[in-house]
């Protein structure tokens, strides 16, 4: 969760989704799959992941639809079809929505064969992971997502001086207890970039083990990763400390979601070049997007989500070593979802003044009693 400092304006959850599903449209978005791309977009906000809500609609996906580099009315176009896999290129479209409908598709290749992969080149951004995996868990099955990022280079190896990776998000989500799925959504860096930059737009430091220079010394300043003075640590931290396993899993995703389709890779030679500063852009992003349907791989029907039922109860049932409870990923962005749809989504006062110009209307609930 990121957590948001300061003064802020509280905003209706269907009028914050409509207000951005109009935005897109204005800018030749279809309508459907604006108001698609709108719940994508908003579900950062909703589940306490603003670093992937809302901030980064003036930040990231208008500057991606005004320079053409994502094109708003792109219709994606199947390149191979082999029945339970599918070879998919976005041709730029905007990944907020055309990675959900991607992972439609793999649960319907899924409810036909037992298992749906969408393989997709000439992605651009798809927001949060999460958002798309859960699509699966919704519909009763398994969903696994991995993007890489283009050709953006932002973390260099353990030991190694260039940037060759992004932060090559991967999630995992299945049903779980009611109302209350298992979604594992996390990049394979420390955190995704966009939690330093709404700390550096909050005014926060940031934990010394989040960023680090050249030489490897923590660095607490967000703002020095856009001044490319800093770059994000793995996870696992240093490299005594296990940074190799979140290097391994960033090079994994970059093999299943961009080797796989032929999307742009990071570690392509003329990262070598690199001085260790973040550079390339995210352009022709590779996304893995699987269904698992295990009521076919399952002798009897509803016997995995009764499993999963008993797993998760399980977790969530552990005596605690505090006070505070023992829960599983998912359950408090359902949580905190669910508070946020009844009573309103809160946005930093500078970020509604900034959607606010780009010309969304966004009154504050107090406003409208």
């Amino acid at each position: 969760m990121t957590a948001i400092a300061g003064p802020t304006v509280t905003v209706e959850h269907a009028r914050l989704h409509s207000a951005v599903g109009a935005f897109l449209a204005d800018h030749g978005v279809p309508e459907e799959r604006a108001l698609l791309a709108a719940e994508a977009l908003v579900h950062g906000d909703l589940t306490g992941m603003d670093s992937h809500g809302v901030f980064n609609l003036p930040r990231l996906y208008h500057p991606l639809l005004a320079s053409g580099r994502a094109r708003p009315d792109a219709e994606p176009r199947i390149a191979n079809d082999l029945g339970a896999c599918v070879l998919l290129d976005h041709r730029r479209a905007l990944g907020l929505w055309a990675a959900a409908e991607s992972m439609d598709l793999a649960v319907a290749r899924a409810r036909r064969h037992g298992v749906g992969l969408v393989s997709v080149r000439g992605a651009t951004h798809l927001g949060c992971a999460g958002f798309h995996a859960a699509r699966a868990a919704e519909a009763g099955l398994v969903g696994v997502v991995a993007s890489n990022c283009g050709g953006q280079r932002i973390a260099g190896p353990p030991g190694g001086r260039p940037a060759l990776l992004g932060t090559n998000p991967l999630s995992v989500a299945a049903p779980a207890l009611p109302k209350r799925p298992f979604v594992l959504d996390m990049s394979t860096t420390v955190v995704p970039t966009g939690r330093v930059r709404t700390a550096a737009a909050n005014g926060r430091a940031v934990p010394a083990g989040w960023l680090e220079d050249a030489d490897g010394t923590p660095v607490t300043d967000p703002a020095a990763f856009d001044r490319g003075d800093a770059r994000l640590r793995w996870l696992g931290g240093t490299p005594e400390t296990g940074a190799h396993k979140g290097f391994g899993l960033g090079l994994a995703v970059e093999l299943l979601a961009a080797l796989l389709p032929g999307a742009a890779v990071g570690p392509a030679p003329e990262a070598l070049a690199g001085d260790g500063r973040p550079h390339g852009t995210d352009d022709d992003i590779g996304l893995l997007l699987l269904a698992i349907d295990p009521d076919m791989l399952r002798a009897v029907p509803g016997a995995f989500a009764e499993a999963s039922r008993s797993v998760f109860a399980t977790v969530r049932d552990c005596p605690p070593l505090g006070d505070e409870p023992v829960r599983y990923p998912g359950w408090w962005e359902a949580e905190r979802a669910a508070e946020r749809r009844a009573g309103g989504v809160p946005l930093p006062v500078a970020l509604h003044s900034e959607l606010t110009a780009l010309g969304l209307e966004l009154p504050a609930l107090e406003a409208r009693r």
